[in-house]
């Protein structure tokens, strides 16, 4: 299964690099972790924020996969367990379906990326930094397949 992270920004600081590229390699050959960054309009002081995200959204939506399940993270999302997200990491394997994780940029996702979600997913009520969440993501994918495989890291 290829797990795709398509986020806003670009040109994040090493540790974000690091901490992503160290949970990503550690997946098994059945579950492949994608990063695929879209470029951050310039937010300037006249700039048309709207135009910005829907050109953002236009680029995300474009790198989902066909027939991928679109997952998008938000706030307003549904709480996930760590192992309900292996419960759901599960389903997916089996159901032989790749999964698009849409991460929005400093105003969120557009509405177009909301209407293509199958999921919605938040990891929490407080408001994180995007690079943050890389990390987090990647090593809670990680998380879940290991104890989809019965791996000790988990406990």
């Amino acid at each position: 299964m290829r797990v795709r992270l398509i986020s806003v920004g670009s040109k994040m600081p090493g540790w974000v690099e690091e901490g992503y590229r160290e949970y990503s390699r550690r997946l098994g050959a059945d579950v492949k972790l994608d990063l695929v960054e879209i470029a951050l309009g310039r937010r300037s002081k006249g700039a048309d924020i709207n135009r910005l995200q829907e050109k953002e959204a236009g680029q995300m939506l474009a790198a989902v996969g066909s027939g991928d399940l679109v997952v998008t993270m938000e706030i307003k999302g549904k709480p996930w367990s760590t192992e309900t997200l292996a419960e759901n990491m599960g389903d997916w394997l089996h159901s032989g379906r790749n999964v698009s994780l849409l991460v929005g940029g400093p105003e969120g996702l557009h509405a177009s990326c909301l209407a293509k979600a199958d999921l919605r997913w938040s990891l929490s009520p407080l408001t994180l930094p995007h690079p943050l969440v890389r990390v987090v993501v990647a090593e809670q994918v990680y998380r879940a397949w290991s104890i989809l495989h019965n791996h000790p890291y988990h406990k």
